[in-house]
């Protein structure tokens, strides 16, 4: 095998070995990594929003239903759907609680409420989080008992 000159020398093929295993270990990487899950990504989402997102007055036109439109807070998927105004701009945007179901017992549509949104992407918004809530609760029945 006739190799060029230039490839001859120890260095380059040297160079060219380096080149290659650094592309097939990053290929490696790229297809064998771990995938988050889209409760990750949501979570992580609903955190970024919980400390850095700006927030602003909005309400609730829709209390929390399950996707097979029961009301209540039983199994099933929460969803809260709510609007809110911005620099003349108005959302409406929807917020699948059904993991954050402890944050969000006996909502109050009545009330107003406060959204967390993204000053770059406004319409990336949340009303409760883990460790953030906008919503106006009702007080627990259990809170206000005496022994």
């Amino acid at each position: 095998m006739h190799l060029p000159l230039h490839l001859r020398s120890p260095r380059n093929a040297a160079a060219v070995a380096i080149g290659t295993a650094a592309i097939a270990g990053i290929a490696w990487y790229t297809l064998r990594r771990p995938r988050r899950s889209a409760e990750e990504i949501e979570h992580e989402r609903r955190e970024l929003l919980a400390s850095i997102g700006r927030i602003t007055d909005g309400s609730i036109t829709d209390a929390p239903i399950r996707q097979d439109g029961q009301a209540g807070t039983s199994a099933g998927s929460l969803i809260i759907v709510y609007n809110y105004r911005i620099a003349g701009v108005s959302y409406e945007c929807a917020q699948d609680v059904s993991s954050l179901a402890e944050h969000v017992r006996d909502v109050r549509a009545d009330l107003p409420i406060q959204v967390r949104y993204d000053m770059h992407n406004p319409g990336n918004s949340i009303v409760v989080s883990e460790s953030w809530s906008g919503l106006r609760l009702s007080p627990h029945p259990h809170d206000h008992e005496t022994t």
